[in-house]
């Protein structure tokens, strides 16, 4: 008898060693093997020449593999943005792990303590008094946990606004039951090393007067990656969207498209008129963040076309600047996407390839990690 029950396959197709990258089902990030291994090998290089200590942000690839790549190239601890993504590297074997995000909430600092308990060398920050009293009043009697103050340099979004006011976190962090000040965090604006200099300077001299030390001054950003020697006080570089790149890093100057190691695999699926194509990949896939840029990625194979508009699961292109030959329905195209970090958080598994042959797939374990 019908019960009117219908069985569908379980899982999304997952591509397997050995397959042709153009055989795969779209849409579908990819990862260039030789380009990431460029990427990691020529930021830790520079760190290494300029001894600075390097702590890639995780963020943008959310892979145990991939930051174990990063670490066995010569990178020190890894940097994390909230405590359910630290607790999935921690759980891989990563010991030294930085969040950078103030934690509020008990819930989150209950947590805290637990991860705290299980690594040695946990450290978060935090801008505010009231930050640090909630992180005391819950660490006291408990292993103590290491905090950072974090300075707003000129990049406008956390971090205490003076170096008076940094100094004066440090001593309420020093003086706390349950932390231990563990030094001073920015991610500054591109460019402003001469600002970022003069603000972590004049903190540390300020501390260095009541006897304080700063063991650890974390400067950051991909941006900022290859100026990072301009700011002698900074001990350790962290950085994320350089492992992959982007159209933004292009932007900025960090790149080329030609270190860009993510694209995105897409299929064309309408040419509605002779100057538009549609493909299967929307927001849902490349992002809709634009980062100043005019348009939503780059097509590899037709330079001159123009991704305008994007819905949820279709992206608009226009085809009217190509010449020649023009994309046909079924055809499969390589998208840089805007911003790389945003695609790593939409897709369950990230595909890695060499000369488009799939090398290895690996599960995202810290997608959907945003508390």
């Amino acid at each position: 008898m019908d019960t009117g029950q219908r069985s569908f396959p379980s899982d999304l197709p997952i591509a397997r060693p050995g397959d042709d990258i153009l055989s795969l089902s779209t849409p579908l990030p990819l990862i260039d093997e030789d380009r990431l291994e460029a990427n990691i090998a020529r930021v830790q290089s520079y760190m290494d020449a300029h001894r600075l200590n390097f702590r890639p942000h995780i963020k943008t690839h959310k892979l145990p593999a991939v930051a174990r790549q990063q670490v066995e190239a010569g990178a020190r601890g890894i940097n994390c943005q909230k405590i359910t993504e630290a607790e999935v590297f921690a759980a891989e074997g990563f010991d030294d792990i930085l969040i950078t995000f103030n934690i509020i909430g008990p819930e989150k600092l209950e947590r805290l303590v637990a991860l705290n308990a299980t690594i040695s060398g946990l450290k978060v920050v935090a801008d505010s008094f009231e930050t640090v009293d909630g992180l005391s009043a819950r660490f006291a009697g408990e292993k103590p946990l290491t905090v950072l103050v974090e300075c707003d340099t000129g990049a406008g979004r956390c971090g205490v606004q003076t170096p008076d006011a940094a100094a004066d976190l440090a001593r309420r962090i020093a003086a706390s039951t349950g932390l231990v000040f563990g030094g001073l965090v920015t991610y500054p604006k591109a460019r402003s090393e001469e600002a970022t200099e003069a603000f972590l300077a004049a903190t540390i001299a300020m501390l260095a007067e009541t006897g304080i030390a700063c063991p650890i001054v974390s400067n950051g950003g991909t941006p900022s990656l290859f100026s990072g020697h301009l700011v002698p006080s900074a001990t350790e570089h962290r950085a994320g969207t350089y492992v992959y790149n982007d159209r933004a890093m292009v932007r900025s100057g960090h790149c080329t498209l030609g270190d860009c190691a993510m694209h995105i695999l897409a299929t064309v699926v309408s040419r509605p008129t002779p100057d538009r194509a549609v493909l299967d990949a929307g927001s849902k896939a490349l992002t809709s963040d634009l980062l100043g840029l005019s348009d939503y990625g780059h097509v590899v194979e037709y330079p001159d076309a123009v991704i305008t508009g994007l819905s949820e699961e279709h992206a608009v292109v226009d085809l009217s600047k190509v010449s020649g030959d023009r994309p046909q329905i079924g055809d499969k195209l390589c998208i840089v996407p805007n911003h790389t970090c945003v695609v790593t958080n939409l897709f369950d598994t990230m595909t890695f390839h060499r000369n488009g042959v799939v090398t290895r797939v690996e599960r995202i374990e810290a997608r959907g990690r945003v508390w």
